[in-house]
Formats: C-alpha cells, structure tokens, sequence
C-alpha cells in the first residue's frame, strides 16, 4: 500500500529551498506564494506541477484560490532583515506586517503543522519576544502548542556555517511525537571540494590548488537582501572572511576562472582572487545543479542567498512527516 503524502503550502516561497526540502522528504507542495515575479519564475520553472502564485501576501484573498484551502503543513520562511540585531525598522511596524499575514493564513488553513523559519535571532534574541509572544497566542487559539530550534546547515551535509531558526506548532498530541532531527553521520564537504569541479570547468589551471586551501564549509552566505543594490558577499567583515578563504566576495561573476586567470593571496583580492557565481552559490546553499534560477545576476543571487538550503528543510520535513505517521491523532 502506497504511504500517504502530507501537503504543503509554502508561503513567501522564494527560490524554493524550503518547499523543495520538504517534497525531499516526501511532501506533495500544493501551492507555493512569493511577492517577486523572479522567484515565482524559477518555481513554476523548475515544478511547473505546483500551483504558483505571484502575490503580497498581506494582500492575498485566499478565497480566490482553491489550492490555499487546505494543507497539512503551512510552511513559511520569513524576510529575514527586520529580524536582525542591528536592524532599524521591524515588520510589525504596519498592522498588516508578513509575520502577521502568515498567522492570518494559519487560521484560514488550519494546518496541522505551523512552520516558520528565519535567523536564529528570531526565535532567540530578546527583541523579539514580542514577536513570539504574538505566535504563542496566535497557535494556541488554535489548540496548537509551539516549540523552537536551530538547526546548522553544516550538521546536514551543507558546506556552509550557516544556522537558521525554526519555530513549529502543531496540535499537542502531534507534538508530543515530535523530535528536533540529528545531525547526520558524515563529514560535511568542505568549500573546495564542493566548488572545485566547477572552478575547474574552464580551464583554469589552479583550481585544484585552490580547493586544496578551501578546506573547511565555506563562510555565511549573505546580502542581496531587496532594496540593499547589487549582488556582493555582504559588509566589509563578511568579505574579509571570504577573502581568507579565497574568495573575493566585492561582486559575483558571471562565469568561473578562465585559463589565464592567476591565483594571487598576497595582492589586493579582486585582482588575485576568483569571485563566485550564482550556480556556485547555489551549490553551497545545497542546490542540485539541474534548479535552475530566473531573473538576472542580481536577482538570481538575491533569491538564493536568502534561503532555507534543501537538505536542512528534509531533514526537518522527515522528523515532522514521522511525528504526524506517529500521532495518536492520524
């Protein structure tokens, strides 16, 4: 007898790192939403199966799409900059902010799983107790009880130190079944080993000897958050530790490092150092290399670096696949 499979609506879906992770771990994604034309474009690109749907969610009439009217799962990764320390401007600045929107939908779904993921700072600094707070009550009118982790990307495979927040609610009786997935038994690849095939497609004749001192996960991916200007590796401190690593990290290229191109540690890094391309950052957010990604560089990044990689949204879809097969409420 074949197993049934739980459903999925992903909400500010993005790129798809999470949506794609949980239909890994054996999720059927009924409908995926996004704001950015971009991004619904690589969805319906690379799923054209799954009912995309190019909206503001803070405006988004649910009525108006029979796939939004039920799931077993409502998955959502947040925008992640109103939830950073230094940030200046919270959502929850307008009455209608996401965070908001997406319990809104909680309700008109009435999922048996709430899924929410952002920055670890989400679910553990301080600031934003508030911001907690507000998803307690909102389960627990539900009769849902909520609990939070963090997982690493590198404990899953994913070579890159990388953490991301998760809070999960679900009915108590679900939950008691519920367990926060391990890490998984083998070694993380490292930076290098992860790239070097690709640094090497064009002839560049160091590669190897690149990849040799890339040897650890490679550093946090960030910036391209919308409205920040072009596609780079972050600040100034995220670029210097990509350029310890031998990455310039002041732009993203078009193409890897051809023949004539001279590895060089000791002069000024855009000069003597090879920059990363979007399909090589999306091999370090543990993307197969057949998702393709629309839009143009700066788009592409942007989608990419933004996102939940696949193999960590698994290992969670698993754990949270087994606590509802387990449930006494199936």
């Amino acid at each position: 007898m074949q197993e049934h499979r739980f459903t999925v609506i992903d909400l500010c879906a993005g790129v798809g790192g999470q949506a794609l992770g949980l239909e890994e771990a054996g999720f059927e994604v009924t409908a995926a939403i996004d704001i950015d034309a971009d991004s619904c474009g690589t969805i319906s690109g690379n799923r054209p199966h799954w009912y995309t749907v190019q909206a503001d969610l803070k405006r988004l009439e649910p009525l108006d799409h029979a796939p939004l009217d039920h799931a077993d799962v409502l998955s959502c990764g947040l925008p992640r900059s109103p939830y950073t320390i230094a940030g200046k401007q919270l959502a929850t600045v307008d009455k209608r902010d996401t965070l908001q929107a997406v319990l809104d939908m909680a309700s008109f779904v009435r999922p048996r799983v709430l899924l929410i993921e952002n920055i670890p700072t989400f679910v553990r600094a301080d600031k934003f107790e508030a911001e907690r707070q507000k998803v307690r009550e909102a389960v627990e009118d539900l009769g849902y009880r909520m609990t939070s982790g963090v997982l690493t990307a590198t404990d899953f495979g994913v070579p890159q130190h990388r953490a991301h927040g998760f809070m999960i609610a679900m009915h108590p009786e679900d939950l008691a079944c519920f367990v926060w997935p391990d890490p998984t038994a083998t070694r993380c690849p490292t930076l290098g080993e992860t790239l070097l095939e690709s640094m090497a497609s064009r002839g560049w004749p160091e590669a190897a000897e690149w990849a040799e001192r890339a040897c650890e996960p490679a550093p946090l991916i960030m910036g391209g958050a919308t409205g920040r200007g072009g596609a780079d590796l972050g600040a100034s401190r995220a670029k210097s530790i990509w350029a310890r690593w031998g990455v310039y990290g002041g732009s993203i290229a078009d193409t890897a490092p051809g023949p004539d191109f001279r590895l060089n540690h000791e002069i000024e890094p855009r000069f003597g150092l090879p920059r990363l391309t979007v399909d090589q950052v999306a091999l370090l957010q543990g993307f197969a290399p057949d998702w393709k990604i629309a839009g143009r560089k700066t788009s592409a990044y942007r989608q990419i670096s933004q996102t939940t990689p696949p193999p960590v949204a698994a290992a969670l879809g698993h754990r949270i696949a087994e606590a509802l097969r387990r449930s006494p409420r199936r």
